[in-house]
């Protein structure tokens, strides 16, 4: 297994997360207030709804996975908190801050010693980071995006700026999940590692995918807005049974199992998920299957809707078919691009050969433990080249530290 490399890159992309992060804040809080002054009640009970329940979803799975005994706290910041400290602090929703904070020391610190991340622990750090990001995208940003264009549908007010700022917005969700395909590639063999170009087709089938389908969404929800509650707690009903079904294995607890289980379906709703061991071909094409056919029947019920008895401005019958049918399309295509992804650019390689599979070894000589006291860390994952060994044949205690959860979804999308 080779050292977990924390590159420069990866760093400016935890940075710019943290700082979208507190812009998002800013535009809720923006939002928040212009749906107040508007008078907008439903809306603003729907929005504080997404944020209140996403802000809480995101602190419950980082405040579990704190307390994971397998898991430690691996920097000051984060230690610099007792346990019912912390815990008080997620209650705040705060906890998260933590989180990337004790990736900026972590980096701070491999770039004063000019080691790159050899523990592999701002990788980790990281990858929790890049999972909590996709909870959160799809527990806010993505329903939020979908009572937006809701919003735009009913008023009318569909010009060319508003266009772009829904693509922009779907974009940065596409993004979101990108980045967490970015997290698995980490675990792959240098020798296999993912071009550039797979990235890019990745982003563009999810951009095609997510996008179609918070727009069917949002077309069934400007007709017919009561019912939209009652779709999605019936089909994430549905999926949420699928999850249970495939007996995933990602939390430690039942309870954080059972957690764990519902977001899933809550990010069935809008996306797949892998989340279990194994070919994925008959459950990927199920899952798509349904969701086609899903959309062709929120689309058709807001085409018969448009025709019949228009909600808040009439539309000509063909208009709101072609944009009925280039929505479901778009999905197509979508589904066309993963296709090519798969046959192209996806490696199937056996879980065994996944990084953090075998645990690493180091030589014997001077070792700087990391703690809550000291500037420095254990020199964990660096293999002999890295560090000043003189006898490199005595025996060398056997170590590892990889993101455990993280390398279960590796291995569900890798093998």
């Amino acid at each position: 297994m080779g050292v977990f490399k924390y590159s420069l890159w990866d760093f400016v992309f935890i940075c710019l997360g943290l700082l979208f992060m507190l812009l998002d804040i800013v535009l809720d809080t923006v939002t928040v207030v212009a749906f107040y002054q508007e008078k907008a009640y439903a809306s603003l009970g729907i929005l504080l709804l997404l944020l209140l329940g996403s802000s809480g979803l995101v602190q419950a799975f980082s405040w579990l996975w704190y307390s994971d005994e397998d898991s430690p706290r691996q920097t000051r910041v984060e230690k610099c908190l007792s346990p019912g400290l912390l815990k008080l602090f997620h209650v705040l929703q705060l906890g998260i801050y933590f989180r990337h904070a004790g990736v900026v020391e972590i980096s701070l610190c491999n770039a004063g010693s000019g080691v790159s991340d050899p523990q592999g622990v701002a990788v980790s750090l990281s990858h929790d980071l890049s999972m909590l990001r996709l909870i959160e995208t799809f527990s806010e940003s993505a329903p939020q995006l979908v009572l937006m264009l809701t919003i735009i549908m009913q008023s009318g007010e569909l010009g060319p700026v508003t266009v772009l700022k829904a693509i922009g917005s779907a974009s940065a969700i596409a993004f979101s999940v990108t980045m967490y395909h970015r997290s698995l590639r980490a675990f792959l063999p240098d020798k296999q590692k993912q071009r550039v170009m797979s990235s890019a087709v990745y982003f563009l089938w999810n951009l095609l995918l997510i996008s179609s389908r918070l727009a069917s969404l949002a077309l069934y929800a400007s007709a017919l807005p009561c019912f939209i509650f009652a779709h999605f707690l019936c089909s994430w009903a549905v999926l949420f049974l699928f999850v249970w079904r495939s007996q995933t294995d990602f939390m430690d607890g039942p309870c954080g199992e059972w957690l764990y289980r519902a977001t899933v379906g809550l990010i069935w709703y809008f996306d797949w998920f892998n989340v279990a061991e194994g070919r994925t071909r008959y459950r990927t094409l199920l899952y798509h299957s349904y969701m086609l056919v899903d959309m062709s029947v929120l689309c058709a019920l807001w085409c018969w809707k448009m025709s019949t008895d228009p909600p808040y401005f009439k539309i000509p019958p063909w208009c709101a078919e072609i944009a009925a049918v280039s929505v479901v399309a778009v999905y197509i295509l979508g589904l066309l691009l993963k296709m090519m992804y798969y046959m192209c650019y996806h490696p199937n390689i056996a879980k065994e050969e996944l990084r953090g599979a075998e645990e690493c070894r180091v030589g014997q000589g001077p070792t700087r433990m990391f703690s809550g006291d000291e500037t420095d860390f254990h020199l964990q994952s660096a293999t002999y080249e890295d560090l000043d060994v003189t006898d490199r044949s005595a025996p060398a205690p056997a170590i590892k530290h990889y993101n455990k959860r993280m390398r279960k979804l590796a291995e569900n999308f890798y093998s």
